[in-house]
């Protein structure tokens, strides 16, 4: 080990410092790992330094073995800083002392690439009807139209398409919108793969190629899923798998692995059919009477948990999955032509024909289910299809095809890592052999952070903040003077605390919505009195170290919905076979939940603040101790005036 030792030190040490125990610690873990085939599970607290202690034995070991390390992450953001930061920084250090030196690539999903052949008009318009036309206005210096604003992006888009080297949407900056990037990007299905005539200029087809020529490819979790799972190969044959920010991987895969259908997507399906290909009307129309058989039988149907399929949706599902399979065949087998139009309206049938099929004939490890929602004023009903458990999927498609090193802040549960192996399909009388390891923290949680539980206020309710809670929210602040980070369980709860804090005091309460979330995390990082109120997506992923986040506040402890339909298939299943659902599905999700929300608090040695839960549960719950014993472990209370004391002098010690 001595070797990774010496270059986590010239790593470290080329950026100002010196390894931390805990990071050597990892490093030396990470490496025996990959040398004797063994998964590894390793917990590494925020500020632990963690891809450095993964980074250096993975470049060690590819340029000792000749292997290759597929290193996936949950975020762009994660990925960009690996990609663009943490390697270089590590190439640049340990020159001298790896030869070869690795090399690296970003391999992205087709989607994040710009389509040369869309770009250049080689795709029919199915929608907006402005590539072109508002492309070749600002072109030709025309005055702009009403809609010029998504022509400038366009415009953009294909001014920066001369340019680029990697056609990669994140390189493109300033940004586009959703609606512009989707005109000029297409999907797998879409591609028109080797027979496109742009193939050799191809983007997505450089960034793989030169991933397959790299030691180290970065990458993401839906990628990494579609390449386990899916019928063809999207990375390059490997070794070993990194996995950071591993307690996102299995909803990544879940999702990966679900689909839904409904009318809408049935009605573009027909409608691209007629207008690209020579399929019969009469065959077509199949489809759309499939379509209205499916609206039908929904009806009669209700919303959630579908545990027996009625015999008019069966007979819709196989009417749908018939006609799109006779659509298929009489497209043709396979396109020769570059024909994007024939091409995405064979792809739009084969989705559907998969997905009905799936639904004709769930396996035992499916779950079905139906949802309605209204945008609008118009109302959407989707028949979703999810994957019960990934765990065997990943045991089976991950962990018995490569080594595994798994990692993130949060994969000890409840004080082991018995919950997160088992979702993993690390438990089990056919699982893998693998280690695992608590590096901690380089942080003093129990010194630097306070978690207050408001054990005096009332069970929160289905209605909302009580009026109990909105009072001591607004005790809280005003003790800290802003600088919060609300974290609640549900928009109408961020609303109603935002607008309340309002009334009451002058300083800025930002609300998830009111901007995009970079700007608001800035404005948020910028005055320190500023408050940011908002849900899920601020639980995770936001960091900001130091005096302007002194108090994060967490409304309710982060249950899943009562009426998620995967969820309540999961907890049926685990008490089926004898184990205690909500503690194996309920209870997990929110302590993950909690342990991620709870870590925005301290981000550096020298931060200091309260995490304030607002939910007298966290103390009389039987439940109580698995929740806190996977949160960091900051010194506890129920004191509410000793909290707003401590509040107080923060405070003031900030402003001093």
């Amino acid at each position: 080990m001595k070797a990774v030792d010496t270059l986590l030190e010239s790593a470290v040490g080329a950026i100002g410092g010196s390894p931390r125990e805990g990071q050597q610690e990892m490093a030396q873990a990470v490496a025996s790992s990959l040398d004797k085939g063994i998964h590894l599970l390793v917990q590494a607290g925020t500020g632990t330094g963690k891809s450095l202690a993964y980074l250096v034995p993975a470049a060690e070991y590819v340029t000792r073995t000749g292997g290759k390390v597929v290193v996936s992450t949950a975020t762009l953001a994660l990925q960009t800083q690996i990609i663009h930061r943490d390697l270089p920084r590590l190439f640049k250090a340990v020159k001298k002392d790896l030869d070869p030196l690795p090399r690296a690539a970003l391999l992205k999903g087709r989607r994040n690439y710009v389509c040369k052949h869309k770009l250049a008009g080689g795709y029919p318009d199915e929608g907006e009807g402005m590539l072109f036309d508002l492309g070749a206005d600002a072109e030709a210096g025309r005055k702009p139209t009403e809609r010029s604003g998504l022509g400038e992006e366009i415009q953009r888009i294909r001014t920066w398409e001369k340019t680029t080297d990697t056609g990669d949407r994140d390189d493109l900056l300033p940004g586009v919108s959703d609606r512009a990037w989707s005109q000029v990007s297409v999907n797998a299905f879409d591609c028109l793969g080797s027979n496109c005539p742009l193939f050799t200029e191809c983007f997505a087809e450089l960034a793989r190629n030169k991933a397959a020529e790299a030691d180290i490819v970065v990458t993401n979790h839906a990628l990494l899923a579609i390449d386990a799972f899916g019928e063809s190969n999207v990375l390059p044959e490997h070794d070993v798998i990194i996995i950071d920010e591993a307690h996102e991987l299995k909803d990544r895969v879940t999702s990966a692995l679900s689909g839904q259908i409904n009318t809408s997507m049935l009605s573009a399906a027909t409608s691209s059919v007629r207008k690209h290909t020579t399929v019969q009307d009469g065959v077509v129309s199949l489809l759309d009477s499939a379509a209205a058989a499916l609206e039908r039988a929904q009806t009669s149907v209700p919303e959630g948990l579908i545990l027996h399929m009625s015999e008019a949706l069966g007979l819709a599902l196989a009417q749908i999955r018939d006609s799109a399979r006779q659509i298929i065949n009489d497209i043709g087998g396979k396109t020769e032509d570059a024909d994007a139009g024939r091409q995405m309206a064979k792809a739009r049938c084969q989705e559907i024909f998969e997905l009905a099929e799936r639904f004709c004939d769930p396996g035992k490890n499916d779950v079905i289910w139906l949802s309605r929602s209204t945008f609008r004023e118009k109302e959407t009903t989707n028949l979703v299809v999810a994957p019960l458990s990934v765990a065997g999927t990943m045991r089976n498609g991950i962990f018995e095809e490569s080594t595994v090193v798994a990692t993130s802040a949060t994969l000890s549960l409840g004080g082991n890592f018995d919950a997160v192996a088992a979702s993993l399909g690390l438990f089990g009388p056919d699982a893998p052999k693998w280690d695992s390891l608590d590096v901690g923290s380089p942080f003093d949680y129990g010194k630097q952070g306070i978690l207050y539980v408001a054990s005096h206020l009332p069970k929160p309710g289905r209605s909302g903040l009580s009026e109990e809670a909105l009072t001591e929210l607004e005790q809280l602040v005003e003790s800290s003077n802003g600088g919060a980070l609300g974290l609640f369980s549900s928009r109408a709860a961020a609303n109603a605390a935002a607008e309340h804090l309002r009334k009451k005091f002058d300083f800025p309460i930002l609300l998830q919505g009111d901007d995009g979330l970079p700007a608001l995390v800035s404005q948020f990082t910028a005055d320190d009195q500023t408050c940011l109120f908002g849900t899920m997506s601020l639980w995770q992923g936001v960091d900001v170290p130091g005096r302007t986040n002194r108090l994060v506040i967490i409304d309710r402890l982060p249950f899943p919905r009562p009426d998620d339909p995967l969820m309540q298939a999961r907890a049926r299943d685990a008490d089926q076979r004898g184990v205690n659902g909500f503690m194996a599905v309920s209870a997990t999700h929110a302590a993950l939940r909690l342990a991620q929300g709870a870590g925005r608090l301290i981000r550096s040695t020298k931060d200091r603040g309260v995490v304030a839960v607002l939910d007298s549960r966290l103390r009389s719950a039987r439940y109580a101790g698995f929740l806190v014993n996977s949160m960091p472990r900051m010194w506890p209370t129920t004191n509410s005036a000793l909290v707003r004391k401590s509040l107080t002098r923060l405070a003031e010690t900030d402003e001093g």
